[in-house]
């Protein structure tokens, strides 16, 4: 699989305390930003009104997908991500980079390089 063992845990794998996608994140920079994603993708969607099926129709992603996203149990894509904004006209993905990750693991709950 592509990105070996590092896929093998859903974003939501994550979650520490509280519902996705405002939850409290263990400090793993991937799973925070598709949190970011999901959760900005959820308010784009709330904001113009848009459900799951009619934002399918619009960017070209499957319906499930954009649900898989929404949940947490998937790592979205570029393309995924690139399609959604496009069709959105909101950037979903975060400026990651400036975040301080206290303590930040980048590998899944219970394992270690």
């Amino acid at each position: 699989m592509a990105g070996g063992t590092r896929r093998a845990q859903s974003p939501y794998a994550y979650v520490v305390s509280g519902e996705w996608p405002e939850a409290v994140m263990q400090p793993h920079r991937s799973a925070l930003v598709a949190q970011a994603i999901a959760r900005e993708l959820a308010r784009a969607m709330a904001d113009q009104g848009l459900s799951a099926n009619a934002l399918a129709q619009r960017s070209g992603v499957n319906r499930q997908v954009i649900t898989n996203v929404l949940k947490g149990t998937v790592w979205a894509d570029i393309m995924t991500v690139v399609e959604l904004e496009g069709a959105l006209g909101v950037m979903l993905w975060p400026v990651h980079v400036a975040w301080e990750i206290p303590g930040g693991e980048e590998h899944p709950p219970g394992q270690h390089q």
